[in-house]
């Protein structure tokens, strides 16, 4: 009777809390779902070690409780004070760990949530199954233990290791920058252009970053290499322009014979943000384009530069966004970007989203010797090794990190790059996959 009272008064709140939220915050409602299925998913996982936490001293339970229940208070107190327009968190720095931090404790939440998910199915089927066969009680006496011993011994380890993994993501690896070296071979390099070296670097993302020193020793690694051309595939921001203004001396820093070059991503468009107006988004765009201007990037929208050297030209193209999953823009257009430019003698494509080469480029445009991406970040997650590469990046893309090449049609040899960032999104580290800077040499 007691159990039923309490499940009663639950769903009585949610209601009475739903009914509130849809009268004074009507435009905030879709929030509600997703803060109820985590309370019931952390009570779900909390309950199931109520017999092991009362052998427990009441210090221990308190601490144990309230370590437990941080992360869905946090969340909570976020996003009233996102709906309520008040900062909760004035330092940049707190208010990024303490996301990442709630990231990091849901994501390992999740691999002790599933395990006592299949766990009570079986127990459930195996219930079924000797109520059918009316076995007596005493057989089904060891059930709980073994689910406990299962839980304890699998789903929180495994918890464990990934939320310390996270953790160290976080402070150490989010900034531990990798060079990725690769000398490619072409054989209608034009003359001048034997030993070129460009530098890639991409998925800024300038809104994860609290720290202006960890972009500048990534800046100053860069200018050590003496590139001839810099290229930056996309998503400079998170969310909205102003993100990147405190970087922008940082910026500027950026050198290379030839300039850099730059294209938009996803991000870059402010689609991910509720405007005021049509016309707040759109002030957005154009304070980003005059961002590029006041750096000294050369931004190419749908269109192409050229690089000449030594009697040799390249033609560097660049399109805008185009993604193959619905959610992400399709703003990208080759035809109007190679307009001028369709029978030059060699072609570097910039896109965003290396879906744009597997869908479009490979298929139609056999010319385009080199494309650079970006976009997946190497899901900022996986092992990477000479023995093994996985990222569950590899189940959403099929060119998810690194160098690819495939024979078109013609003979002729294209060679995708796909860069795994530099910053981050949503969770604020790295696992595994380091962030990047990708250096490429041309060759005959």
């Amino acid at each position: 009777m007691k159990k039923l009272l309490k499940i009663i008064g639950f769903i009585l709140v949610i209601i009475i809390t739903y009914i509130t939220i849809l009268k004074l915050f009507p435009k905030e409602i879709n929030r509600f779902p997703f803060l109820v299925l985590l309370f019931i998913t952390d009570l779900y996982l909390w309950n199931s070690f109520k017999t092991w936490r009362k052998r427990q001293k009441l210090v221990v339970r308190s601490v144990l409780a309230f370590l437990y229940w941080s992360p869905l208070i946090m969340l909570s107190i976020l996003i009233v004070s996102q709906v309520l327009k008040f900062e909760m968190i004035a330092d940049e720095k707190a208010s990024i760990l303490i996301k990442g931090f709630i990231f990091s404790a849901y994501a390992a939440k999740l691999l002790p949530i599933m395990s006592l998910i299949l766990t009570d199915l079986i127990r459930g089927g195996k219930l079924l199954v000797n109520l059918k066969h009316k076995k007596t009680k005493e057989k089904l006496s060891g059930t709980p233990i073994s689910r406990n011993l299962f839980l304890r011994q699998i789903g929180l380890v495994s918890g464990g290791l990934l939320f310390s993994g996270l953790i160290v993501g976080m402070i150490k690896w989010v900034y531990d920058f990798k060079i990725h070296h690769h000398s490619i071979r072409f054989p209608n390099l034009p003359n001048g252009f034997k030993g070129f070296r460009i530098v890639q670097i991409s998925d800024l993302h300038l809104g994860s970053w609290y720290e202006k020193k960890d972009l500048d020793n990534a800046i100053d690694s860069i200018n050590k290499m003496n590139p001839h051309v810099i290229f930056f595939t996309g998503d400079l921001v998170n969310y909205k322009t102003d993100e990147a203004y405190k970087f922008k001396k940082s910026l500027s820093k950026l050198r290379a014979d030839y300039g850099v070059f730059a294209i938009l991503g996803n991000h870059d468009y402010g689609d991910y943000k509720r405007w005021p107006t049509p016309k707040d988004k759109e002030n957005n765009l154009t304070d980003l384009f005059d961002f590029y201007r006041n750096i000294g990037w050369k931004l190419l929208k749908n269109n192409y530069a050229t690089i000449e050297r030594e009697g040799g030209k390249i033609t560097i193209i660049g399109v805008e966004n185009w993604g193959a999953i619905a959610r992400f823009p399709q703003y990208g257009d080759i035809e109007k970007a190679i307009k001028g430019v369709e029978k030059a003698d060699f072609k570097i494509l910039l896109s965003h989203d290396p879906s744009y080469w597997e869908k479009v480029i490979n298929s139609n445009y056999t010319d385009i010797d080199l494309t650079l991406s970006g976009h997946t970040h190497g899901f900022q997650f996986g092992v990477e090794s000479k023995v093994i590469k996985w990222s569950p990046a590899q189940y959403v893309y099929k060119y998810w990190a690194g160098l690819y090449s495939k024979e078109s049609d013609n003979g002729n040899i294209q060679y995708l790059y796909v860069n795994r960032g530099l910053g981050t999104i949503g969770y604020p580290g790295r696992v595994g996959i380091l962030p990047e800077i990708t250096l490429i040499e041309l060759n005959s």
